[in-house]
């Protein structure tokens, strides 16, 4: 097996159980992994391939929805959800997923992954419908990995615009879990070396205790991470206070299910943080059981909600780890709104440093699932890494390529992209996916999707009596 060497001006490596940063120095590359890491090169290698580049370890994303976001966009911006506090989760989401069909997300599958390597994902933790054509896509974009299909009790709707409603399932959810399981020894029985199974009941006010207990029961039997939705907004947060008279975190934490094997979605209105008028120590919670949570700080800014705030519940012990959700699924934006959020809560310009951002989308998500060779460049560790210009103009001149990379890079400076040894983007081009068509047939599905909306909607509106457009229409004169 030949050994590739690869030389930078700047790599980010791992020693000593932190990133640091190499100049002028050369990864070495044979098969899936990562042999040497140094200024020189060593004499066996059989080749030296020489780049301009700053050289990181690929970014993992914690929290995403591959087949069905790409088509959130431009219907959960701007829209005045005021009766729900500013969430989308009642009374746009569900719209939209109504009007979608297999095909819809087949090639919204493809345009998100395509959109999650371009960005610096090497490692995707994927939850929602569950679908076949999931892993065969997975597998032909060169990505890394975790899956299988969300389930839940019942779910969440409005049937008048003022009030959140639910409607339940006959068997609490029991069925999906039961087909989770079933692809987790799919997923294993099939041995690939990038993709691998977890468990993600939907939400927490979705799953009754009975289907969280066994859910949480058969990931620690199946030694699988599991993630649930929790703390994501203040409708499900009052409706968990109204119900068992605890924040969604207590009620939790009370019924066994917190631990380190566990990934909270979004975990941001807590009690005992100006989210939420509701005393409490949620973060101490978390802190305390080790469970982990996955901020995704776009997803909540476009509805003017914040972490209060990150440095926080770093301080307090708990792991905060990245994620991509919903439009746009880009790590560098994840990177970046996480660090520039995170100054504006704290009003300082310290407030969230590159460096810790950094480690929230690399080692800290790669600890959490319990992967030392993942998310670091180090001997041992698996070849997922992304090369990054020193040369254009918003990379140049690169003092501290992990500054230069949180605040600065953009899509277009990550040329190339080797996700286990082989190169899913090369030269900017994603391999396995052709983008073009995916996202042709993504407008196709947006275009059928507004035009169903009457349909799903409480009160039948369009959508741009619902959601309006930023400007009229432009009408030729004499119109």
């Amino acid at each position: 097996m030949n050994q590739i060497a690869y030389r930078a001006p700047w790599i980010i490596a791992y020693q000593n159980g932190t990133h640091t940063l190499l100049k002028n120095g050369c990864v070495v590359v044979e098969g899936d992994t990562i042999t040497h890491v140094g200024h020189g090169v060593p004499e066996d290698v059989d080749d030296v391939v020489e780049t301009n580049s700053v050289i990181s370890p690929g970014l993992i994303s914690t929290h995403a929805h591959i087949n069905e976001s790409p088509v959130d966009k431009t219907i959960v911006e701007d829209a005045n959800k005021r009766q729900f506090w500013n969430t989308s989760l009642i009374e746009i989401l569900p719209i939209r997923g109504a009007a979608m069909t297999d095909s819809h997300r087949e090639s919204c599958t493809n345009l998100s992954l395509a959109e999650h390597l371009r960005t610096g994902t090497t490692t995707v933790m994927h939850m929602g419908a569950p679908q076949d054509y999931l892993l065969e896509a997975i597998d032909r974009s060169g990505i890394r990995a975790y899956t299988t299909g969300s389930f839940r009790s019942g779910r969440w709707l409005t049937n008048d615009g003022k009030q959140v409603s639910y409607e339940w399932a006959d068997d609490e959810g029991f069925s999906g879990l039961q087909r989770a399981l079933d692809e987790v020894e799919t997923i294993r029985s099939m041995k690939h070396p990038r993709i691998r199974p977890w468990l993600n009941p939907s939400q927490v006010d979705t799953c009754s205790e009975n289907l969280l207990r066994e859910a949480k029961k058969a990931a620690d039997d199946s030694d699988v991470p599991i993630t649930i939705h929790a703390a994501q907004s203040f409708t499900e947060f009052n409706e968990m206070t109204r119900r068992y008279g605890r924040t969604p975190i207590e009620w939790l934490a009370d019924i066994g299910f917190l631990d380190e094997r566990v990934m909270i979605g979004h975990g941001i209105f807590l009690g005992g943080t100006p989210a939420v008028n509701f005393h409490g120590d949620d973060l101490g919670l978390l802190a305390d059981s080790g469970a982990s949570v996955s901020y995704n700080a776009w997803t909540f800014a476009r509805g003017g909600q914040n972490m209060f705030t990150y440095r926080k519940y770093l301080e307090a012990g708990v792991r905060v780890c990245l994620g991509t959700d919903s439009a746009t699924q880009s790590m560098i934006e994840s990177l970046r709104w996480t660090a520039v959020l995170g100054k504006v809560a704290e009003q300082r310009a310290d407030g969230a440093n590159s460096d810790e951002v950094f480690n929230s989308a690399t080692v800290d998500a790669a600890n959490y699932l319990g992967r030392e060779d993942l998310g670091r460049i180090a001997p041992g560790a698996k070849a997922d890494l992304l090369f990054f210009r020193t040369d254009s103009a918003t990379m140049a001149p690169t003092r501290d390529p992990v500054k230069s990379i949180v605040y600065y890079a953009q899509p277009e400076d990550l040329t190339d992209v080797m996700v286990d040894g082989n190169f899913a983007v090369e030269n900017g081009t994603v391999r396995g996916i052709d983008v073009a068509r995916a996202a042709a047939e993504v407008q196709a599905a947006g275009e059928h999707i507004w035009e169903s909306w009457p349909q799903g909607d409480w009160g039948g509106r369009t959508i741009d009596e619902h959601i309006p457009v930023s400007y009229p229409a432009f009408k030729e004169s004499g119109s």
